[in-house]
């Protein structure tokens, strides 16, 4: 066998990755080589010869290898069969231990619980023990005071700290005793107790003050636990608190500072309120470093810091802090209402962030250092003096939080504030509308004016404290007590000053800026408001200044400039131009109230989320509010219409007889006077109407306009004659209305003036084809006897009368009879026409839809931005 194939059929050559094709190519690579070398045939004996061999071969070395795994096999399976033995001995050896153990703590629990009862036991007699010792100690010390004998406790007070603390303990045992006991000389030994008690008390005190002085903080805090096991250490707080130096300066530095650029700022409603006043400022610095400090050293000295602390801040609240903020309202309040709650606000700001940085100092309360004096320190904590108790089991923030409310309570309890600041807000719309108030009082002369009636309202709602219930009653009565003032309306009768400022016309205009500072000056309040009151007052305190807010700004403002501008409308000359210009109080109107309505929305309702009957009720007064502004407007938008038509119904009658009958010679080209005096009253109306009005409002405005000028053209065309001349002139000025009227844009005024102008169309045409024209167009729609007042104005009526008479007296179907019809209408009334007119079509694809005359404006005026009750 060839030696590269006896290399291939190794047994290494099969151990690692094994590919047949490599194999047999690897096997016949020799064979191939040489059977291409060779010439002829291909001869495959030699391949069959070597392949033999290697299958042979093949066979061999499995059966080598199968032997050897068996034989391998058979070892693996002894060394199990071992190790399976081996495991199992060390099985039960180990749980021989684990019994073993098991036992051991067995026995060794019964030995503990035998050694925990005994103990309990040597415990409970040791107790015994020394309470009977202590029993008799204190028998002993009793009977040594009932003979004035104290020399045994003298000794042991001299015994140094530990014997300090003992006599604490022991005097204090004896006053308990001592008012127990009912001997006859009991009344002597209990005074002779006292007398000591109240020496060593000083004594330690005197100890206490003057381990302070040196900065002895050790012996400090000896002093204070000797004095918290003999009575609480009540009184070691007291002069630890009395003799601190903060105290001492504070006394002596209690003026405000003069800080001159902040007391003019506060009472001036234009600047913003200050944040910071320094003299404050620098006193909660020193509060702040000052605690700092002394946490420290309370915590190291006194064995109950927690109680210490808040004894400490209770006095920096009462005496430093109350003082000088007494002192800064007191200073504010002689200024003006405004200074005043600026400075209230300030404060209570500046507190609330005191507040939080003080909380961080609450102090772990310490636990006694040997646990044989565990019971003395309980029950002396349990028999320290009120004060110290409540004080030591309330946590630092809850009683922060109740010393700071306690200090604004005087200023906030009960109507208090809020009548500070509705008096506040009155006085300075007051100050604000004092010109306004001036022009629009002198003029309204009349009995019966808006001023006359808002002072019986304000007087009314003054006096009645019983009016209106439920809770808001006190408050509405505190804002109408804020107004008996507002406006300079007052119940009494003051006299005039000497000498007045001359009013401009501007001084009665309104003014988006005065509205704006209003709401500013108001939105001020609401933040004030917020903070200083409770979270369960802030919906009716924000309602009773909403009501605050209408008064002024609707009442006192708004409905004041419409009530003028109508009376001054009513006193214009109805001969003269209707004053146009009054319809820019409007857009005023209008640009204010969506001030109003949009900060109410946004500022105010929000705020009274948390009652649901506060916000129906501020929803509903504000609405009723805004539902008389729009009252007021709508009548001044009426009178101001009937002024229009007013005055375009004089200027038609001053149409001459003959100007749509002129000779035929006498051939005009331009309107008639009253045309061209209506038309620019009309363009004056659209251009006055589209500057100050806008939306529904407008349109509504020009609709009435228009369709009231339609219905006196209509009955205009019927007083005058025409001729064919004449027609030409009437059908020049009936054009000349339409096209002023298309400037209006609206449809259903171009639909009228359609109609007005093929009405016209019928003084034109010859009587030949005047039939066929009635019948064909939209006027074959209308009854006959409808045109007939209008037909009957043609010069030469009487000329075809009797043939139009023949076929107008045909039924026309769909309509009632038509003499039954010239009966009901009589001359074709006006108002009637109107009626059949509507809905009908003018020409292709014209719909003719005119609304319905509306009687007023009462419903129609609206203001661009109202409040709901949206979620109520």
């Amino acid at each position: 066998m060839d030696s590269n194939l006896e290399e291939h059929l190794q047994l290494k050559a099969f151990e690692g990755k094994f590919d047949v094709k490599d194999f047999i190519g690897s096997v016949s690579e020799r064979l191939i080589t040489q059977s291409k070398a060779e010439a002829g045939p291909f001869d495959p004996k030699p391949f069959i010869r070597t392949f033999e061999e290697a299958v042979d071969r093949l066979i061999k070395v499995r059966k080598d290898v199968q032997a050897r795994t068996e034989q391998l096999e058979r070892t693996v399976r002894t060394a199990e069969r071992e190790y399976s033995k081996k495991m199992v001995d060390l099985n039960k050896g180990f749980e021989a231990v684990g019994n073993s153990f098991s036992g051991m703590e067995t026995r060794m629990n019964e030995v503990g619980r035998t050694a925990i009862r005994i103990g309990e036991q040597l415990e409970s007699v040791h107790l015994e023990r020394q309470r009977a010792q202590a029993a008799y100690d204190l028998i002993d010390y009793y009977n040594q005071f009932s003979r004035d004998d104290t020399s045994k406790l003298d000794t042991l007070k001299k015994e140094g700290r530990e014997g300090r603390r003992q006599v604490a303990v022991i005097l204090r045992r004896l006053s308990t005793v001592a008012k127990e006991v009912d001997l006859p000389t009991a009344e002597k030994t209990r005074e002779s107790i006292d007398k000591y008690c109240e020496k060593f008390e000083k004594d330690m005190l005197y100890l206490f003050d003057r381990c302070y002085r040196k900065g002895e903080p050790k012996m400090m805090h000896h002093c204070a636990q000797t004095l918290l096991d003999f009575n609480g250490g009540a009184s070691c707080v007291q002069v630890y608190v009395n003799q601190h130096d903060f105290f001492i300066n504070r006394i002596r530095e209690t003026t405000t500072s003069n800080d001159t650029i902040l007391w003019q700022a506060l009472p001036d409603p234009e600047r913003i309120p200050p944040k910071t006043e320094s003299g404050l400022m620098e006193l909660f610095a020193e509060i702040r470093k000052t605690v700092g400090q002394e946490a420290q050293i309370v915590q190291a000295v006194f064995p109950n810091p927690p109680y210490v602390m808040q004894v400490f801040l209770q006095r920096i609240f009462a005496q430093s802090i109350q003082q000088y903020v007494e002192q800064l309202l007191n200073k504010a309040s002689t200024i003006s209402d405004l200074a005043y709650l600026r400075m209230l606000q300030l404060v209570h700001l500046r507190t609330s962030h005191l507040v939080e940085d003080l909380k961080s100092y609450e102090l772990p309360s310490v636990t006694p250092r040997s646990p044989v004096d565990a019971a003395d320190f309980r029950r002396s904590m349990l028999n320290a003096p009120s004060a110290g108790t409540s004080a030591s089991t309330a946590s630092l923030s809850s009683m922060l939080e109740s010393i700071m409310e306690e200090l604004f309570v005087p200023y906030t309890e009960g109507q208090r504030y809020l009548e500070k600041e509705s008096r506040s807000l009155g006085e300075l719309y007051s100050s604000h509308l004092a010109n306004f108030t001036r022009y629009h009082a002198k003029s309204q002369k009349g009995p019966s004016s808006m001023f006359d009636r808002m002072m019986n309202q304000l007087s009314a709602a003054a006096s009645d404290t019983n009016t209106g219930g439920g809770l808001t009653s006190s408050s509405a009565q505190a804002a109408a007590s804020a107004f008996m003032r507002f406006r300079g309306i007052t119940t009494e009768k003051k006299p005039e000053p000497p000498t007045e400022e001359p009013l401009r016309e501007e001084d009665g205009q309104l003014s988006i800026e005065v509205a704006e500072k209003m709401l500013k000056w108001h939105a001020e309040a609401i933040g004030r408001c917020v903070e200083l009151t409770p979270n369960n007052d802030v919906p009716k305190h924000t309602f009773a200044l909403l009501r605050v807010l209408a008064e002024a700004i609707g009442n006192a403002y708004i409905e004041t400039a419409l009530e003028t501008t109508l009376a001054k409308l009513e006193a214009s000359d109805p001969k003269a131009e209707p004053p146009l210009q009054l319809l820019s109080v409007l857009r005023l109107v209008d640009l204010i109230c969506h001030l109003w309505q949009q900060y109410i929305n946004i500022a105010l309702f929000p705020l009274a989320s948390s009652s649901v009957t506060v916000r129906r009720e501020m929803v509903v007064f504000n609405n009723q509010t805004i539902s008389r502004i729009e009252g007021t407007a709508n009548m001044f938008m009426q009178r101001m219409t009937d002024a229009v038509v007013s005055w375009l119904s004089t200027q038609l009658t001053k149409q001459k007889k003959n100007d749509f009958k002129p000779r035929n010679d006498d051939l005009r080209t331009s309107n008639t006077e009253p045309c061209t005096a209506c038309c620019e009253m009309l363009e004056k109306v659209c251009e006055a109407a589209k500057q100050n009005l806008s939306g529904k409002n407008l349109e509504v405005f020009l609709t009435e306009i228009g369709n009231a000028f339609h219905c006196l053209l209509l009955e205009h065309l019927r007083k005058f004659p025409v001729n064919a001349t004449g027609g030409i002139v009437l059908v020049k000025d009936l054009k000349a209305y339409q096209d002023t009227i298309d400037t209006f844009a609206i449809p259903a005024l171009h639909e009228r003036f359609e109609f007005i102008r093929q009405l016209g169309n019928i003084f034109l045409l010859g009587p030949d084809i005047l039939k066929s024209f009635i019948t064909d167009s939209y006027l074959g729609r209308i009854d006959s006897a409808l045109l007939r007042p209008y037909l009957a104005q043609r010069s030469d009526w009487g000329q075809f009368e009797r043939g139009f008479n023949d076929e107008g007296e045909d039924t026309v179907p769909g309509l009632p009879e038509s003499k039954g019809l010239k009966q009901r209408l009589g001359v074709g009334r006006l108002s009637m026409m109107m009626k059949d007119l509507e809905g009908l079509r003018i020409g292709e694809g014209m719909n003719m839809n005119i609304p319905s005359l509306p009687s007023g404006f009462t419903n129609s005026f609206s203001l661009s931005a109202r409040a709901f009750g949206a979620g109520l």
